[in-house]
């Protein structure tokens, strides 16, 4: 079989991560990188002596060999990239988020479906082992009925240019809880604030309210003196704890809740009792994520199947942002999700 041609349009703080995969990756081969600044290209070529370098990307976009493009650029540069590469027949794997606006990815859709070509987000913590056994468990009912996702993603930095820590951290809880959850959200309440000038705002606070008795709540941060990557989803018969920074147990399920008292006897006794149980931390596939996206993006092109973190994926990601960012401006008023 053939293998598939990559071209990699940006070689900044994410992209030598895509290149590495692809390179590696059984039944593909990294044949063009570009960057805009040529200060980076050397450090390509000096690494892959195979791989031809421009500074162009319509020149990685338009070469004949290039058979799928993974776009590693600004958010904003998204949306004109990923059209260019459709258009010129390529498939397409594009950093998150997907588009700067809800009616950018809508196109990019159309514009995939229509040319019959791959179009997918690199949402990469639905990769991951641990995020793939919390979907399992909350699947099979043993967490039983969902009541809340809760979620710390602070550190010190990386400050962005373009995006808030809304845009560029909330993402992945954004499209961890669209994988996991077997309900969607149909309002968001956010609030930010900036702190460094010039730069979008680098503390918010996210809740998204569901149809159901189910909250969410992720709280992103660029000023924290720690790094946290800590979820708790709790259940009504388990409860699940997921920290991203643990080397082992990254997951941990804890047979714990409460019991509600309904007997009339017991009218004067305090209604709600509590259980606790065993906490179990099951074996996780510790394949780095992006080599089994990697994989899996190869796939889909090689058998023509959608991806996991298809289009639609991206979309529902963007469009939550998009009105969390309305709300912001609205002082943290509830905003709907619109059907789509």
């Amino acid at each position: 079989m053939a293998k598939i041609n990559i071209g990699v349009i940006g070689y900044g703080y994410w992209g030598p991560n895509m290149v590495r995969n692809f390179f590696e990756a059984p039944g593909s081969q990294v044949t063009m990188v570009s960057d805009l600044r040529a200060e980076r290209l050397p450090l390509v070529q000096s690494r892959y002596p195979t791989v031809r370098v421009t500074q162009k990307a319509s020149e990685l976009i338009e070469d004949s060999h290039v058979d799928a493009v993974i776009i590693s650029t600004p958010v904003s540069s998204h949306y004109e990239l990923a059209l260019q590469a459709l258009r010129a027949g390529k498939h397409v794997l594009v950093e998150k988020p997907l588009t700067a606006t809800l009616e950018q990815a809508q196109l990019l859709i159309e514009e995939a479906e229509r040319r019959k070509r791959v179009l997918m987000v690199d949402h990469t913590f639905i990769y991951t082992g641990a995020v793939c056994k919390a979907h399992d468990l909350i699947a099979s009912g043993e967490l039983g009925d969902v009541y809340y996702y809760d979620s710390v993603r602070v550190n010190l930095g990386l400050f962005q240019h373009d995006v808030s820590v809304l845009w560029d951290l909330a993402v992945h809880d954004l499209s961890i809880m669209d994988y996991i959850l077997p309900m969607k959200p149909v309002a968001v309440s956010a609030t930010s604030a900036a702190h460094v000038k010039g730069v979008p705002e680098d503390v918010a606070y996210l809740t998204l309210l569901f149809e159901s008795n189910v909250i969410a709540h992720v709280h992103v941060n660029w000023l924290a003196p720690v790094k946290i990557r800590r979820t708790l989803i709790g259940g009504s018969r388990k409860m699940i704890v997921y920290d991203d920074l643990e080397p082992s147990e990254k997951i941990k399920i804890y047979d714990k809740g409460i019991t509600l008292n309904n007997d009339a006897e017991n009218v004067y006794k305090l209604l709600v009792g509590y259980r606790t149980g065993d906490m179990v931390a099951p074996q996780i596939e510790g394949t780095e994520a992006l080599r089994t996206e990697a994989i899996h993006f190869l796939k889909c092109i090689a058998e023509g199947k959608q991806p996991l973190t298809d289009g639609q994926a991206g979309l529902q990601v963007v469009r939550i942002l998009e009105a969390a960012t309305l709300s912001i401006q609205e002082k943290g008023k509830p905003v709907e999700l619109k059907t789509l």
